[in-house]
């Protein structure tokens, strides 16, 4: 089936799935309190090993101190166009939880976990009309100590979101880089049986 995005995909998928995708321009429209909490509703729906959800997301809205922090952290990359998304995000997983003694211990899926939700939040973004668009760039430690996330926790990304605007008001050299991508084919990820990576 093939998108309105221009996106391909070979075997039956929800539309959704490409719908979302992860734009820099962004419009810099207020996104309502009630939206951004239907985003973390969906993010509470994901599911994670013995449950633990270990997940948790800093967020500021365009205009406020919140926001101005979070955005500070970024990479200067980001911050070209990062500063136009209604909301900013910063992602943090919990890497160690109690077992059954009471006792701290590795939480080993605490990342797979943490991504899965974050998926669910994308997802639930464009299904309101609005893009999200993850950043590995980010100044972890920064973002720890400016944001009082405390030991036992790790930053995994911060996440811009916004409603999407034409792609030339980005600077030029991002304006090339402004269309849907595409992905491997499914043969190349997948083996039955035994792994092999191509």
């Amino acid at each position: 089936m093939t998108h309105p995005t221009g996106r391909t995909a070979d075997h039956a998928i929800a539309p959704i799935f490409l719908d979302r995708w992860s734009p820099r321009a962004f419009t810099g429209e207020a996104m309502s309190q009630g939206t951004l909490l239907s985003l973390f509703e969906a993010a509470r729906w994901a599911p994670s090993a013995a449950n633990g959800q270990p997940w948790y997301f800093v967020y500021g809205h365009r205009g406020t101190e919140a926001f101005q922090t979070i955005y500070d952290t970024l990479d200067e990359g980001n911050q070209r166009w990062a500063d136009k998304a209604s909301v900013l995000i910063v992602i943090v997983s919990q890497t160690h939880r109690k077992n059954a003694a009471g006792e701290m211990r590795p939480a080993y899926t605490h990342a797979f976990d943490t991504g899965t939700a974050w998926g669910y939040l994308a997802l639930q973004a464009a299904h309101a009309g609005y893009h999200a668009h993850g950043m590995g760039g980010i100044d972890r430690e920064k973002a720890k100590e400016v944001l009082g996330i405390p030991e036992g926790f790790r930053v995994e990304a911060a996440v811009a979101i916004g409603k999407i605007a034409p792609k030339e008001t980005l600077p030029e050299d991002l304006l090339k880089r402004e269309v849907p991508s595409g992905r491997k084919k499914v043969s190349e990820f997948i083996s039955e049986g035994r792994f092999n990576a191509p």
